[in-house]
């Protein structure tokens, strides 16, 4: 099962350099350990995937090798740099998963963030920037277990 999920991660990361470009609004980064601000030794490696329109924003996290997840949010700051916490993707009990951890529409930022992002447009250029990232927290890291910068 573990083969089968990192060469699906591997194949969603091929389609997703070989799409459309950023222009096109579609959003993507890898996750794992190493691209956490310190980083973090693990097995777990995960993919991102968003696709844009004017107030329209889709995604879909998935995620391989990684045990009590706690949470996944899309943070606010350029690579090598820790930032605040500007959309939740997940929030919930420890959960183990090897596939998708969370899909569908991003409503809103979340209320008060420090990001400043009102609503979806404000998400939608902040991701067009290229200064935002994805991050996975476990009970293993709860500063974060897997981290991606979206391009």
């Amino acid at each position: 099962m573990r083969g089968f999920v990192f060469h699906t991660l591997a194949l969603i990361s091929a389609l997703a350099v070989a799409g459309p470009a950023v222009a096109q609004g579609n959003f993507t980064g890898h996750l794992d350990g190493a691209g956490q601000v310190p980083p973090f030794d693990t097995q777990g490696q995960g993919q991102f995937i968003a696709k844009s329109r004017p107030g329209d924003l889709e995604y879909k996290l998935i995620v391989a090798n990684l045990s009590n997840i706690v949470a996944a949010h899309i943070h606010c700051a350029p690579a090598g740099v820790n930032g605040p916490v500007g959309v939740t993707l997940f929030l919930g009990a420890p959960v183990a998963v090897n596939g998708i951890l969370a899909q569908g529409p991003i409503l809103a930022p979340d209320a008060n963030n420090a990001c400043g992002w009102l609503d979806v447009d404000d998400i939608i250029d902040a991701l067009e920037s290229g200064d935002t990232y994805v991050n996975v927290h476990t009970l293993q890291s709860l500063p974060g277990e897997i981290r991606g910068q979206l391009r």
